[in-house]
């Protein structure tokens, strides 16, 4: 698994209007093939009625799924710009859709290109780029005597946490990244003199910030 990667936040459109051809750019995060196909599909219904519904989509870990459609306008005008706009960004797990609805004035290839760019950037400007962050789950497992402590260090260092659950001990969910999960829990153990009991669990994606 990447430690971290790049994609959008959720599903976004924005629409733009170049010489009175309006172009709308769609955005989704996905995870596999069949999610980018179906969201195309659902754009085409959605839009059944316009010129072009023009797009790209970039999938895996080594971005090992890359496709692109014309949609009708001419060859590597459409489907390519916005492929490109993926990969320039740096984004992946992402497909997108931009919609044209013809205004009446011919753009030429060039325009064309710049215009599916622009309407690509739009859309992933609605989605919002984000950064996902491997983490990994740790549970701290300690005596009451020590929850002011540790709950302050944690806080101190900007820690990422999770539920606490209290019974007859107390357990914290801590989230360190997963490249400083062992650095972690090695020094959770030094600050509580070995008293905490320190456990794995699941592996998993949380946007930066959260």
């Amino acid at each position: 698994m990447l430690e971290q990667y790049r994609t959008v936040r959720a599903p976004g459109s924005r629409e733009i209007v170049i010489r009175k051809s309006r172009f709308i750019g769609h955005c989704l995060p996905v995870e596999t093939e069949e999610e980018a196909l179906q969201f195309i599909e659902d754009i085409k219904k959605q839009h059944w009625n316009a010129t072009h519904n023009c797009s790209a989509y970039m999938i895996g870990e080594r971005d090992e799924i890359q496709r692109q459609s014309d949609d009708g306008e001419p060859s590597g005008t459409a489907g390519k710009p916005i492929l490109e706009v993926i990969r320039n960004q740096n984004v992946k797990n992402v497909a997108i859709v931009v919609t044209r609805y013809f205004g009446g004035i011919m753009l030429g290839a060039g325009g064309l290109i710049r215009a599916y760019t622009d309407g690509a950037v739009a859309a992933l400007e609605a989605g919002e780029v984000i950064t996902r962050v491997l983490r990994r789950e740790v549970f701290v497992d300690i005596d009451y005597t020590w929850l002011g402590k540790v709950e302050n260090e944690l806080r101190n260092r900007n820690f990422l946490t999770g539920e606490t659950s209290f019974t007859d001990r107390v357990k914290l969910l801590c989230l360190p990244r997963n490249d400083e999960a062992d650095n972690f829990k090695a020094w959770i153990t030094d600050l509580t003199q070995g008293q905490a009991l320190v456990t794995e669990g699941r592996r998993l994606y949380y946007s930066e910030g959260e």
